[in-house]
C-alpha cells in the first residue's frame, strides 16, 4: 500500500498533487528532499524520496511522525483505546499533554484530529487545542493499513521541531526543498494561521522569501505554495509563478469557499532539468 496522509490538515495538498506533478523534479534527480512545513506530509508521501528531512515548529505534529516511525505497535494499541463519543472527546481534549507519554500524546493528537470539527488543528494563545467535537458517524481513528504504510515510508526520514529558517543549516546544492507555509490571507475573513500559538504574519512571509532566495543562490531546487495575495506575487518576482485551481473548504464566510486561485512558485523548470 502506497503511503498517504494520516492526518486531516487545513491546506493539505492531497487534492492538488495531480496539478503539482508536472512541476516536481524527478525523484532520484536530487540528493535530499526537505520540507520545513510538513503538515499532513502529502507531498512527501506522494514522492517518497530516498532521503528526506521533515520539519515543523509544531512539536506535537513532529512527535506523531516520530511515533509512527519508531513506536508503531504501541501507537496502534493506544489508538484502539479511544472512542468517538462527545463527552470522551472533551475529556481527552482537556488532558495536560505534559502528563502523557510520547505515544499517548501522539495517539491523542491523531484521535482529536480524526474526531474534531472539520479535521482542524487550531490552538489558542496558550497553545491549547480548542476545536470542538465533529460528530462523525464512524471516523477511522486507527487505520492500521495506512499507519503501516506511513511507518515504512518514514524509516529513512530525519524529523525535527524547528522554524522554517532552520532549513538553511541542512540544505545542500542540488537538494529539493518544498515550502508549504500558512497562506497569506486574501482577506480578513480568510485568515487561518493558528497552527501554533504564534501564527504566521506578513513579516514571516517576507523572512520566508529571503530564505527562498538564499537557497536559490546556494543551488537548491525550490518549490513553494501560497495564496494569490498581491504580497506573494511581489515577494517572488523573478521566479516562475504558476497559478493552480484549488477548492477551499474552510472559511468563516460561506461565500469565500469554493474554487480559488493559489500559487506554486519554482526556481526551475523541468524542461531545463531534462536538458541539463
Amino acid at each position: 500500500m502506497k503511503a498517504s496522509p494520516i492526518l486531516k490538515w487545513a491546506g493539505g495538498k492531497g487534492g492538488l498533487l495531480a496539478q503539482y506533478d508536472p512541476y516536481f523534479p524527478m525523484v532520484g534527480s536530487y540528493r535530499s528532499y526537505l520540507e520545513p512545513f510538513v503538515g499532513s506530509a502529502a507531498v512527501f508521501f506522494h514522492l517518497q524520496p530516498q532521503h528526506a528531512i521533515l520539519m515543523d515548529r509544531n512539536p506535537e505534529l513532529i512527535e506523531v511522525y516520530q511515533m509512527i516511525r519508531d513506536q508503531l505497535e504501541a501507537l496502534i494499541t493506544a489508538l484502539k483505546a479511544h472512542r468517538n463519543e462527545r463527552d470522551y472527546f472533551y475529556a481527552v481534549r482537556a488532558q495536560k499533554i505534559a502528563d502523557l507519554s510520547p505515544v499517548e500524546r501522539a495517539a491523542r493528537f491523531i484521535f482529536l484530529n480524526k474526531t474534531c470539527y472539520n479535521g482542524l488543528y487550531r490552538v489558542n494563545r496558550s497553545g491549547q487545542f480548542n476545536v470542538p467535537f465533529g460528530r462523525y458517524t464512524n471516523p477511522a481513528i486507527c487505520d492500521e493499513s495506512k499507519l503501516n504504510a506511513a511507518h515504512n515510508a518514514l524509516q529513512s526520514v530525519e524529523l525535527g521541531v524547528a522554524n522554517f529558517d532552520r532549513v538553511l543549516a541542512f540544505a545542500q546544492p542540488g537538494d529539493f526543498v518544498y515550502f508549504d507555509p500558512p497562506y497569506e490571507p486574501l482577506s480578513s475573513t480568510s485568515n487561518f494561521t493558528s497552527y501554533t500559538r504564534d501564527g504566521f504574519s506578513a513579516d514571516d512571509q517576507r523572512q520566508l522569501a529571503d530564505v527562498f532566495r538564499q537557497l536559490d543562490t546556494r543551488g537548491c531546487r525550490l518549490m513553494l505554495s501560497n495564496s494569490s495575495a498581491l504580497l506573494i506575487y511581489d515577494l517572488y518576482q523573478g521566479y516562475a509563478i504558476h497559478e493552480i485551481s484549488a477548492r477551499r473548504a474552510i472559511n468563516r464566510n460561506a461565500n469565500g469557499r469554493g474554487v480559488v486561485t493559489e500559487l506554486l512558485i519554482t526556481n526551475f523548470n523541468n524542461e531545463s532539468l531534462e536538458s541539463s
